[in-house]
């Protein structure tokens, strides 16, 4: 991996030899020199997104890349994240995977594992405060601004939207929301946009669809925060109430999600949804477990430019490796790049 690294002392006899680009390849000391278990917990098993992760976090460990514990899950709940983070450490982990779903909760965790000397890296959320060793995530308010000039667009710049807010106590909820509102506020200000938080919550998101939907029947946009929770419940709603019209047909009803799984895909290629911002369930996985060895092996890490199309930047409590996250439409719903369309191959 070229990723842009400060000397460690492997690293300084490697370079005696050869060139830094050589360095910082994974299969240069970092291998060797990591060792220790990995304590690595699942957020939830109610979202499509997470359960992909899971798999591509179990071919990981399978395949070596850490020795990793016991997978455990917290089921989006903050208490048990705690909980099964101090089973880890009682284990003798030596770093710590998670998603803190709640992102403002976990900073005492955080501090407990800092004092202990355990790099924790946090993926796809990055909490608010404690130190983490590197953050795996995408640019959360690109997502609200491609959401937002996609639906400002295909509205041509007119009409009523509803939003499904993932939980404001989470980052990415609220780095989505800010975003989302932001742009639309600039950019499209005639567009009218009902917010409804949702923690998250694909019934929580149905019922307010359906009360949206009663007192202002001529909602013309959808934006779905979470495409794994709020995909089936919104399009079971839609085509009860009739309004499930295929893309280009009277009285469709433009919809663009995030995450990028396989059934987000398949709704793209029929019309019954238009786009959705791909979350890079693989990238996730294969990049939380990278850095894990690394942290392992002693490797330091600086902000800029990555070998695999990302960004490392610095945040107030570590550093932050934002991963590409691209827009998916009817014209390239079938790029075999597409995590979802590898994972389908693979069922």
């Amino acid at each position: 991996m070229r990723l842009r690294t400060t000397g460690t002392a492997a690293c300084a006899v490697l370079l005696a030899a050869t060139a830094l680009a050589g360095c910082n390849r994974e299969s240069d000391g970092a291998k060797q020199g990591a060792s220790g278990k990995v304590g690595i917990d699942m957020p939830r098993t109610d979202s499509d997104f997470w359960n992909s992760y899971k798999q591509y976090v179990d071919k990981g460990v399978d395949d070596g890349v850490v020795s990793a514990l016991p997978l455990s899950n917290s089921q989006n709940d903050v208490g048990k994240l705690v909980s099964n983070v101090q089973s880890f450490t009682d284990q003798g982990a030596k770093a710590v995977v998670m998603a803190p779903q709640d992102t403002g909760a976990i900073s005492a965790t955080l501090e407990q594992l800092a004092a202990k000397k355990i790099p924790v890296i946090s993926v796809d959320t990055r909490p608010d405060k404690g130190d983490v060793y590197m953050v795996v995530r995408a640019d959360n308010r690109a997502y609200g601004v491609q959401a937002c000039e996609y639906l400002g667009k295909q509205l041509k710049g007119e009409g009523k939207v509803a939003e499904f807010q993932g939980d404001l106590s989470s980052i990415n909820g609220r780095d989505r929301s800010k975003a989302f509102a932001s742009c639309m506020k600039t950019k499209f200000p005639k567009i009218r946009v009902f917010e409804l938080p949702t923690e998250w919550k694909g019934e929580v998101a149905s019922s307010k669809l359906q009360s949206t939907l009663a007192a202002h029947p001529d909602v013309k946009g959808i934006y779905m925060q979470a495409g794994g929770v709020f995909l089936q419940p919104t399009l079971a709603l839609l085509e009860q109430k009739k309004l499930l019209k295929p893309t280009g047909q009277k009285g469709h009803i433009t919809i663009i999600s995030n995450d990028g799984i396989p059934e987000e895909l398949a709704a793209i290629r029929s019309g019954k949804i238009d786009a959705t911002v791909s979350q890079p369930a693989d990238l996730y996985a294969k990049y939380a477990l990278y850095y894990a060895r690394q942290a392992l092996a002693g490797k330091k890490f600086e902000p800029g430019p990555t070998d695999h199309d990302s960004k490392i930047v610095k945040i107030a409590n570590g550093l932050e490796d934002q991963l590409p996250a691209p827009l998916v439409t009817k014209a390239n719903v079938d790029d075999k790049k597409l995590w979802a369309n590898q994972l389908e191959k693979k069922k």
